[in-house]
C-alpha cells in the first residue's frame, strides 16, 4: 500500500455522510428541536444544519452535529440573554449541556450536538451576530460563506484528515480555525497528493501557526485565531513537530 493508498483509506474509514440518517433526525435532532422552538418561539426564523455536516467533512470520532439558530434581527434579547436562556432552557428539560465559546454542548441518546444561537444582522444578508462566551464579548460572522469556502474548496480531504488528526491526539483546535489554516497551508498547492498535501500542514503547524494571524472570510473585524490561547496554539505545533519526526504512519494518524 502506498503512502497515498494509505492516507485515503485512513480518510475512507471515518469520514461519514453529511445527511443526517432517519433514527438520528426523529430520537435525537426532533426533540431538540421542539425545545428550541418552545423557546424561541416566533422570532425563530430558522434553524439549519450546519458545520462539518454541512460541509460534507464530518467523522465518526467526532459525532458533534451542529444546528445554527437563526433569530429575527429584531430580537430584543442581547447576545448574552439569548445564549443563557437557551442554556437554561435546555437545563430545564434536563439536557445534559454546557456552556463552549460560541455554542452550546449537548449530549443526547450517544450524540454531541453543538446549538449555535445568532442573531441576524439587519438588511437582506445572512450575516448573523454570536455570542462569544469564552470572552463575553460578541462577533458577527456568516455560516454560509463559511459552508460554501469549505465545500468548494477542493481540500476536503485534508480537511478531513485533519480533523481525524485532531481527534487522535486529544489537540483543542475549533474547526472553522482548522479548516482555514488547512486552506492557508495549501494555498497554491496542487491538488491531488494527499500525503505531500498532508504533511505540508504539518509543517506550516509546526512552523507558521501559532503567530500565524487568520481572519474570518466572512468579517474581516473577526480573527478566527483568537479562538485559541497561545499555550493551546503551541500544543498543535508541538505535536506537528513530533509527527513530522514519527517513523510510522501509526504515530501520525491511524
Amino acid at each position: 500500500m502506498t503512502a497515498d493508498e494509505y492516507l485515503y483509506s485512513t480518510i475512507s474509514k471515518y469520514h461519514i455522510a453529511n445527511v443526517l440518517d432517519d433514527a438520528t433526525k426523529s430520537a435525537v435532532i426532533d426533540p431538540l428541536i421542539r425545545v428550541i422552538t418552545e423557546w424561541g418561539g416566533n422570532q425563530i426564523t430558522n434553524i439549519q444544519l450546519s458545520g462539518s455536516r454541512a460541509k460534507g467533512t464530518a467523522i465518526s470520532l467526532s459525532s458533534d452535529i451542529d444546528l445554527f439558530i437563526s433569530l429575527k434581527s429584531d430580537t430584543t434579547n442581547s447576545l448574552k440573554e439569548i445564549f443563557e436562556t437557551l442554556y437554561d432552557k435546555l437545563a430545564y428539560y434536563n439536557f445534559k449541556s454546557r456552556k463552549q465559546n460560541v455554542s452550546i454542548g449537548v449530549q443526547y441518546k450517544g450524540h454531541s450536538v453543538d446549538l449555535i444561537p445568532a442573531k441576524k444582522r439587519p438588511g437582506n444578508t445572512n450575516d448573523h451576530s454570536l455570542y462569544r462566551n469564552k470572552v463575553e464579548s460578541w462577533t458577527q460572522t456568516n455560516i454560509t460563506t463559511h459552508i460554501e469556502l469549505v465545500k468548494n474548496s477542493g481540500r476536503l480531504s485534508e480537511i478531513v484528515a485533519f480533523k481525524i488528526w485532531r481527534k487522535l491526539h486529544g489537540l483543542e483546535f475549533p474547526s472553522i480555525y482548522l479548516e482555514l489554516t488547512v486552506l492557508e497551508a495549501l494555498y497554491n498547492k496542487n491538488k491531488n497528493q494527499p500525503t505531500k498535501n498532508f504533511f505540508t500542514v504539518l509543517e506550516y503547524l509546526n512552523t507558521s501557526f501559532v503567530n500565524k494571524k487568520i481572519i474570518d472570510p466572512a468579517n474581516s473585524n473577526n480573527t478566527i485565531s483568537d479562538d485559541l490561547y497561545k499555550y493551546e496554539k503551541e500544543a498543535i505545533a508541538k505535536k506537528a513537530k513530533e509527527c513530522l519526526a514519527a517513523q510510522n504512519w501509526n504515530q501520525i494518524i491511524w
